[in-house]
């Protein structure tokens, strides 16, 4: 057998194996042992390696070499931060949202100062000052309530404050106040519209559905009846139903289409259970009560009858006709006393004065 003569060094031999040096000094570092050299059948010595170690990490290092594809055997460390990407997420929101406030704060600051103590804003003088819809109500009784706004800054004028004083004018029924920019205001008045003239202490005044008295302006033309029974210090509430009977007394007179409301002259609203009513003609003026229900149909007895009537009595003061079926006629003269007779039917004749009523009886009756 043919011996190899003289001795390798690692060296020599991983050169002679042809081992590529990397794989020659790990092998080295971890210490494997050559190997047992052997001889084939022809004598050569082949000097392979038997550490299987050392081959297994030779045959990974070359995979890993020879497959660029493969995932590294050693992850890189990532450096995290101190919170979560969802929490971090949220933190960038909500600064972003405070910097948006911030600057919205800060730009409503500076529109508020400049707002405040510009010239721009102020109400120079009451040119400035718009009145629209009032006819009857001045410009001074509507400038008395607005006086003081003169020289003020107009986003500092209380608006529904002055809208309740304009209402407290006896013609303005409603009111609203605008501010027009940059220094202008402009009020627009519904005015409160009179049915009647009303009668409070020696004053005659207009009066309107709510019970609201209001001064005759200069010039105005108005025919109405005049309502007596009020009192200067009847609530709003006593006015205001004393106008609803007043309503539907002028409603039932004129629902047949012959307007008898126009034949009014005075309405006693002081008792809601006897209205009465003064007309006049060409014979003088009558004091007819009408109760408090069934209007048209009394007044229209009156009319049919009245003739019948005055030419019973030649100063005939009152008719009562409140009563379904009897009239009670009062001649007015301190030595006659009234007459109560049957309601009037077509046909019959009148009873005289003094004389007995149809069922043989006298009576008195209301002034």
């Amino acid at each position: 057998m043919v011996r190899s003569q003289g001795s390798f060094t690692p060296e020599d031999e991983d050169s002679f194996r042809g081992v590529p040096p990397q794989h020659a000094q790990l092998r080295r570092e971890l210490g494997a042992p050559i190997g047992v050299r052997r001889e084939d059948s022809q004598g050569y010595v082949s000097g392979e390696v038997e550490s299987s170690a050392l081959e297994d990490r030779i045959v990974d290092l070359d995979t890993v070499e020879q497959s660029p594809f493969l995932r590294g055997q050693k992850r890189v460390p990532v450096r995290r931060g101190p919170f979560q990407r969802g929490t971090a997420n949220r933190l960038r929101a909500i600064l972003l949202i405070l910097a948006i406030v911030i600057v919205a704060g800060a730009g409503a600051a500076v529109v508020y100062r400049y707002g405040k103590n510009s010239w721009r804003f102020r109400v120079d003088s009451s040119d400035a000052i718009e009145i629209v819809g009032a006819k009857n109500a001045t410009r001074a009784q509507v400038l008395q309530v607005m006086g003081a706004d003169i020289g003020r800054n107009v986003f500092f004028i209380p608006l529904d404050e002055r809208q309740r004083q304009l209402e407290k004018i006896p013609w303005v029924e409603s009111a609203s106040v605008m501010r027009l920019l940059p220094n202008r205001l402009r009020i627009a008045l519904r005015e409160r519209t009179p049915i009647a003239f009303a009668k409070v202490g020696d004053r005659i005044e207009l009066i309107d559905v709510n019970g609201v008295t209001m001064e005759m302006p200069l010039g105005a033309n108005y025919s109405f009846p005049v309502i007596v029974g009020n009192a200067e210090s009847d609530p709003p509430s006593t006015r205001t139903a004393r106008m609803k009977v007043y309503l539907e007394l002028v409603r039932q007179l004129d629902s047949s289409g012959a307007n008898y409301s126009r034949e009014l002259d005075e309405v006693d609203l002081s008792d809601p259970e006897d209205v009465r009513i003064t007309v006049a003609d060409q014979q003088g003026t009558l004091l007819i009560h009408l109760g408090s229900s069934s209007y048209l149909e009394r007044f229209s007895l009156y009319k049919a009858h009245i003739q019948e009537w005055r030419q019973q009595f030649q100063r005939l003061h009152s008719v009562d006709l409140r009563f379904d079926r009897q009239v009670i006629l009062n001649p007015g003269s301190a030595a006659a006393a009234p007459v109560i007779e049957q309601a009037p039917r077509p046909g019959p004749k009148p009873i005289a004065a003094g004389s007995a009523s149809a069922d043989g009886r006298h009576g008195k009756g209301k002034h």
